[in-house]
């Protein structure tokens, strides 16, 4: 992992199209500005620990339904 000390309204550039901006910190918190392409998504880590945790359960109770063949 990359570790870096940046100060308000200083930037990191990942790649060509994505710039992580400081706007403020203070009481324990940072606050940052992300420019990234639509195409690029982004999401608080814990918001996609969620998504993946829930993607990838399956219901005990889940019953594939039978195809039914007509003659």
């Amino acid at each position: 992992m990359l570790v870096l000390t940046r100060k308000k309204h200083e930037t990191i550039q990942i790649g060509d199209s994505i710039v992580i901006k400081v706007i403020s910190t203070g009481r324990g918190k940072v606050k940052i500005g992300i420019d990234a392409p639509s195409t690029t998504r982004v999401l608080r880590g814990e918001l996609a620990q969620l998504i993946a945790d829930n993607e990838t359960r399956i219901p005990e109770t889940f019953v594939a339904p039978e195809a039914t063949v007509k003659s």
